[in-house]
């Protein structure tokens, strides 16, 4: 019975023997046809090839728009975070709401008063789809398939939210002042949107990213309304009092740090019973501000750069960075959004003209040229 066995076993290996050709040795994982084991690895390594040679070819690095559409993703990513904070959905939120009703006309006032009311009776509901909205406009402008589609709907957004959520910025109430967020930091947010709106190849060029979309002139106007209004705004009579700006900045102090309470106790000592000088300088400074950006290209980049200083100086003394330390900060404020705003002004250098190909040598009779020099 065993000679039986080993026979029937040496018969079925001789049988075997001829497919076993041609087949690697080593472990049972690596017996594989070695013909088709090569040719499909020479075939996915020529697939690999052929998908990173178009990946490359498609991807192209980003322009200075695309960085700048990038910054405003990652603020509204910002905001969707600050929505998200465990204050906003209580009915502090819709009293936060109610509260910029105040001083405007009726025709304003009441539907802020209507969409507060709703807020305050729905406020996990209704905060969840704000903070949800706002998370979805930040991954749609940074994802490129949906640029266009993201920046058009913060426009929309943006407009809503300035009625029903910020009262027009308090610009129609008379208590609206730069150094606390005039004239609302969500409508800087739809201005930003419409300057960095992508744009074709035949678009006419233009020295700087704001200028695209719009033209250069339009851009300027743009500018000039915004840093004129705001200078405007700096001398309006609830700023010129004597206590405003010191009362405005030490009741920030509610509920920051330390390090920064300290430096808006220090700031509202410095404007204490100065007010009016202090809103004169501001405005004077806005407005400088404003004009510059009809300068020359060198006059025109120091203006810019001081824009960016005095928007960020207000952004940390006049704002407290948002108050987004404090737990119940719905935005970072207009401070840093101006910031942002100016950088789309920036001229971009213009590259020196490529030198003149030489004249080719004239040519000799007889069809030859003649060489250099002689």
């Amino acid at each position: 019975m065993g000679a039986a066995v080993s026979g029937f076993r040496s018969a079925a290996r001789a049988r075997a023997a001829p497919a076993a050709v041609g087949w690697r040795a080593g472990s049972f994982a690596d017996w594989r046809p070695l013909a088709v084991s090569e040719g499909t690895v020479a075939a996915r390594a020529a697939w690999r090839q052929s998908v990173a040679g178009e990946a490359a070819a498609r991807w192209q690095p980003p322009d200075r728009r695309r960085l700048l559409q990038l910054a405003l993703a990652a603020v509204w990513l910002l905001d969707a975070v600050l929505q998200y904070q465990s204050y906003m959905f209580t009915q502090m939120f819709g009293w936060m709401l109610a509260g910029t009703a105040g001083g405007n006309p009726a025709v304003i006032a009441d539907p802020i008063t209507w969409n507060a009311h709703i807020v305050e009776h729905h406020s996990v509901v209704t905060n969840a789809v704000f903070a949800a909205i706002q998370l979805a406009l930040a991954l749609g402008i940074a994802w490129r398939p949906t640029v266009q589609a993201a920046l058009a709907a913060s426009i929309a957004w943006s407009l809503g939210v300035w009625w029903f959520g910020e009262g027009l910025g308090g610009v129609l109430s008379g208590t609206a002042d730069p150094v606390s967020g005039a004239p609302g930091a969500v409508i800087i947010y739809a201005l930003l949107a419409v300057l960095l709106w992508p744009v074709s190849d035949g678009k006419p060029q233009a020295s700087f990213v704001a200028g695209r979309p719009l033209g250069v002139w339009p851009a300027r106007a743009a500018w000039l309304v915004l840093w004129g209004s705001l200078a405007w705004i700096a001398v309006q009579a609830a700023n010129r009092t004597a206590q405003g700006l010191h009362d405005m900045i030490s009741a920030m102090a509610a509920g920051e740090p330390g390090w920064l309470a300290a430096l808006d106790r220090g700031t509202a000592g410095l404007l204490a019973h100065r007010g009016l000088p202090a809103s004169i300088a501001l405005a004077v400074v806005l407005a400088v501000i404003a004009a510059g950006i009809c300068l020359p290209v060198p006059g025109a980049r120091c203006a810019i750069a001081f824009a960016v200083i005095v928007s960020l100086a207000i952004w940390v003394a006049g704002q407290n960075f948002g108050g987004v330390l404090t737990g119940s900060a719905t935005d970072p404020n207009s401070g840093l959004l101006l910031a942002l705003l100016a950088a789309a002004y920036w001229p971009a250098r213009t590259p020196a003209p490529a030198p003149a190909a030489a004249a080719p040598a004239p040519a000799e009779p007889g069809g030859g040229q003649r060489p250099p020099g002689s």
